[in-house]
């Protein structure tokens, strides 16, 4: 027998997806892989603008995805679960075997 997710349940994941469904932000997460970075760190890893970074920065924190530590005057920011790359692992191992069979087909032509 299925479970079946209550609305309440589903609307916080599509909301959590739909924090995921922006390449920036995805971009912010990877560059955060290796481990905790300023803002100024994350403008440069990403070829973002300052003000880009710190708003999708905002949102992230806000859904739970970074969590930030303040030491004087610079915010550091780091992966909160780092569980959320599971999901990119997952997506990107979909992503390789479907290339690979379009790969196959097309010369298979």
């Amino acid at each position: 027998m299925t479970r079946s997710l209550a609305p309440e349940l589903l609307q916080l994941i599509a909301a959590r997806f739909k924090v995921l469904a922006e390449p920036a932000r995805l971009g912010i997460l990877d560059a955060l892989r290796g481990g905790e970075l300023t803002v100024t760190d994350l403008v440069d890893a990403t070829d973002m603008g300052q003000a880009n970074v710190s708003k999708h920065l905002s949102l992230l924190h806000a859904h739970g995805f970074v969590k930030r530590r303040k030491a004087g005057t610079f915010s550091y920011y780091a992966v909160a679960d780092r569980g959320v790359f599971k999901l990119c692992d997952v997506m990107c191992g979909h992503l390789e075997a479907e290339a690979t069979a379009r790969r196959k087909l097309a010369l298979a032509r």
